[in-house]
């Protein structure tokens, strides 16, 4: 997979708002590549320095020049993401998904436990009691804080499936584990991680949350999976159907999935990059998963501001810099 093959200087940079603000964001910015195998995408968040960037377009290389590694099914389970919105929305949001398991992001800010609540209750009651509940707190709170909050979460849900990353470091994750009856995710502890292994070493999870954007592609974030050993699920980065399409990948070719995915995410999105009849959007719960890296409809990519465009080519052209020529 040679980076060189790729035409940076046809770099195609696009954004797309979202139809709610999610993780701080109202416009989701990224650029698209082009390489000999297609397509990848490139779309880091603002708050990543260059070097944690590096990964982000490993991922997008591979795409690119190199393809991904046969599946080994043709469809993944996805939940529906429930962003920090009140409970009648977060309903609707299960009830119109038509998916099984929910996600709901929560501690949104430092007095979000009641509306937390709310929203959980409101999922619970969307979804029935056969449905599986998560929810997200995106390591915004410390342990006495996590112990307390998944408790009541865990009653107002009648029963969660998981908490993802309640608590920023592994120590904390495993002290929160070793307090509670709910089954523990860790997310960033993996993926920002140099030894992943740690985070089933220290107990202080049961599953991972893996993503190939920052992890350096679909191939490296199968080696840590193996590494991290523990069971997997997917979750995307909030990219388009072009940089969703390595996270499905990814989903496909795990040995085995430990529950649906996070891969429901254009319904975050009020547009996409691709023509609609590729889009990566779930069909009664589950996505299908694609022949290859999907291409682009140029014509429905809009671009940000020209001050926009000037930074991401900027920030490409300083993370190209820092890529390793032999990336794989």
């Amino acid at each position: 997979m040679d980076p060189h093959t790729v035409d940076f200087a046809g770099a195609v940079v696009y954004a797309v708002p979202m139809r709610i603000r999610f993780r701080g964001i109202t416009v989701r910015e990224g650029v698209l590549l082009r390489g000999p195998a297609g397509w990848g995408e490139f779309c880091p968040f603002d708050d990543y320095d260059d070097r944690e960037c590096v990964p982000w377009l490993a991922t997008a290389v591979e795409q690119c020049t190199g393809g991904w590694p046969a599946p080994v099914r043709d469809r993944v389970p996805v939940n529906c993401i429930v962003p920090a919105t009140d409970a009648e929305r977060a309903a609707r949001i299960v009830t119109d998904s038509g998916c099984r398991t929910a996600k709901v992001k929560v501690a949104d800010h430092p007095e979000a436990l009641a509306d937390d609540l709310d929203r959980v209750a409101a999922v619970r009651g969307a979804l029935g009691p056969a449905g599986a509940v998560r929810v997200d707190a995106n390591a915004a709170w410390d342990v006495d804080t996590a112990v307390r909050h998944i408790r009541a979460l865990d009653r107002a849900a009648g029963g969660l499936d998981y908490v993802e990353q309640p608590c920023r470091t592994v120590d904390e994750l495993a002290a929160v584990r070793r307090a509670v009856d709910v089954r523990i995710a860790a997310d960033e502890s993996i993926r920002r991680a140099e030894d992943p292994l740690r985070v089933a070493l220290a107990g202080a999870a049961d599953l991972a949350v893996i993503k190939c954007g920052p992890l350096g592609g679909v191939r490296r974030a199968l080696r840590v999976a193996e590494r991290a050993g523990l069971p997997c699920v997917v979750s995307s980065a909030l990219e388009t159907s072009v940089g969703l399409g390595a996270e499905v990948a990814l989903a496909a070719a795990l040995p085995e999935l430990a529950g649906a995915c996070g891969l429901d995410t254009l319904s975050l999105l009020t547009g996409d990059v691709v023509a609609d009849d590729l889009a990566l959007r779930p069909v009664d719960g589950d996505l299908r998963v694609p022949n290859g890296p999907l291409v682009p409809d140029l014509a429905r990519v809009r671009p940000p501001s020209a001050e926009r465009v000037d930074w991401w080519r900027a920030r490409l052209d300083r993370v190209r810099a820092l890529l390793d020529p032999g990336v794989s």
